[in-house]
């Protein structure tokens, strides 16, 4: 057994653009680890399509990206981090252009901008329509080439180290604990500055756009340590995932819409387009409402799907600006040069999170936040396409910053994971099976549209379930899926009272029990208990 403490100046966790972006900052001064649980390029950022929202045109101005935010953030956005990440967007930007990340271009050499629903003006740089895939390989690239950054990849995060655990008087997170999957050890891991970065939750829902490891680890270890959380009734669903029973979970990138392409119903419903009925901004309204749009055409004519047609523009145009949709679908059979695209919506964004301020700074003296784990107060109620890649990076790099010039602080004894009293799982099956109930019912009770009843439904068995997984948790070995499925329901949780607490419906919280807005508007703030 290699029990040894493992030392470093900074501890990430989570290997997207936002860790990733930190340890760069970080490593010429700092020993920096970064844990993931799955491999480098498993996590959300590499499925992102669209792009990177930043003020670089003529004619734009940071004022016009700030109104926009905070009109598709239906009033909860905070305008001192909106304004902070909109005037910071192009320096993100060229600090991608000078690692070599190789963004679209126009003929004269300039950037390509593409523009997306909610925005008034082109102001998305992207790389054809795989620019998360992209900027993650290039900063993965440069991070195996640096020496002060250790990699520890197959480590899931098992539980943040704090004082008050230790029964010190210190509140400040002293490190963590991580399971090497590999050796199914439980690792001690010391620093004095502890950064999450591990992303969104959106596997609490049976259909998502998000990879298997979005699966709250950051929120919910975040609110077990103390932390307040905000915004979590906020889910994005993203209007349009692929419908096809062989495409899991593949997005079909707004920017589809934002070149022109039409929602329309199925030729067994009238095969007419339907958005300028619900929206005077059509195609391009914000996600929420065209989600909402979607969920009601297809439940008032009783369609699994509805479609995405494109095929009005040229198929050099299709190949030129979304090359991997078009290779996508033509392994599916389809033709989105000739047909169009079934879709339906898909949780994709968890808008809400850790409560942290401009350095990314939590509740817990020496944590972190940031990403899809931290709630900034940039999304408010709906988050504006393309503006979550630009904060990981614009919170990043002042995350570094605080921690650059934060005062040292001792290392504190750390004690060894005792699992003596612990035994090997005799059902596996349990955590199956509880995986998919809490997946199903979230979908059902949960998602786009809510009612009390649904949601006291969801209580219920949010309830029974985290009975179930605490008394496993305290008498089996941790794996992998125990440790994710905790973290779930805790979010699940978390949701669920975010969602019971707010008497309205605003941006991505539609209640049919509360359907006008409520003053005044303020955010959802849950406290953990005192422990």
């Amino acid at each position: 057994m290699n029990s040894a403490v493992r030392d470093f100046d900074v501890l990430i966790v989570g290997s997207g653009l936002a860790g990733l972006s930190a340890a760069l900052h970080l490593a010429p001064t700092h020993r920096v680890a970064v844990l993931t649980k799955r491999a480098l390029n498993d996590g959300s950022s590499a499925w992102a399509q669209g792009g990177i929202a930043a003020v670089l045109a003529a004619g734009d101005s940071f004022d016009a990206h700030v109104e926009d935010t905070l009109v598709a953030g239906a009033g909860l956005c905070d305008p001192e981090a909106t304004r902070f990440v909109v005037e910071h967007a192009p320096e993100a930007i060229d600090w991608l252009r000078e690692l070599g990340v190789p963004f679209s271009a126009e003929a004269d050499g300039g950037l390509h901008l593409t523009r997306e629903g909610g925005h008034s003006q082109r102001r998305i740089v992207h790389v054809t329509d795989a620019t998360g895939a992209a900027v993650q390989q290039t900063l993965i690239e440069r991070v195996r080439r640096t020496p002060s950054i250790t990699l520890f990849e197959h480590h899931t995060l098992v539980d943040l180290i704090t004082g008050p655990k230790l029964g010190l008087d210190d509140p400040a997170c002293l490190g963590l604990y991580a399971l090497d999957d590999e050796t199914d050890e439980v690792l001690s891991f010391r620093a004095p500055h502890t950064i999450l970065a591990t992303g969104g939750a959106g596997k609490v829902y049976l259909y998502t756009t998000n990879p298997d490891t979005a699966t709250g680890d950051g929120i919910a270890a975040a609110w077990r340590a103390g932390c307040r959380v905000s915004n979590m009734e906020f889910i994005q669903f993203h209007p349009t995932c692929l419908y096809h029973p062989h495409a899991k979970s593949f997005l079909i990138s707004e920017a589809v819409r934002g070149e022109g392409g039409l929602l329309k119903l199925p030729e067994s419903a009238g095969g007419t387009r339907f958005m300028p009925r619900h929206d005077e901004r059509a195609e391009l309204a914000p996600r929420d409402v065209v989600a909402r749009a979607i969920d009601f055409e297809m439940k008032k004519h009783g369609l699994d799907c509805v479609y995405l047609d494109i095929s009005h523009q040229s198929p050099a145009f299709l190949n030129e600006h979304f090359p991997n949709i078009l290779a996508r679908c033509a392994e599916l059979g389809i033709d989105i040069t000739r047909e169009p695209i079934p879709v339906v919506p898909a949780a994709h964004y968890t808008c809400g999170g850790v409560l942290s301020d401009l350095a990314g700074r939590t509740d817990v003296p020496g944590l972190y936040a940031i990403g899809e784990t931290a709630c900034t107060g940039l999304h408010g109620a709906n988050r504006l396409a393309s503006n979550s890649l630009v904060e990981c990076m614009v919170f990043a790099r002042a995350a570094a910053g605080a921690i650059a010039a934060a005062p040292g602080r001792a290392g504190v004894a750390l004690p060894q994971w005792d699992d003596s009293r612990v035994t090997d799982a005799d059902e596996a099956v349990v955590i199956s099976h509880n995986w998919d109930e809490l997946r199903r019912f979230m979908w059902d009770y949960v998602g786009i549209v809510r009612t009390n009843k649904r949601l006291e439904r969801a209580s219920h068995r949010i309830a029974l379930l985290q009975a179930e997984i605490h008394e496993f948790y305290a008498h089996f070995h941790v794996t992998r899926d125990l440790l994710e499925l905790r973290n779930l329901v805790q979010v699940a949780e978390l949701i669920v009272r975010s969602a019971q607490a707010r008497h309205e419906s605003r941006g991505l919280h539609f209640s049919r029990d509360y359907p006008s807005l409520a003053e005044p508007c303020a955010p959802t703030v849950l406290t953990p208990p005192v422990r």
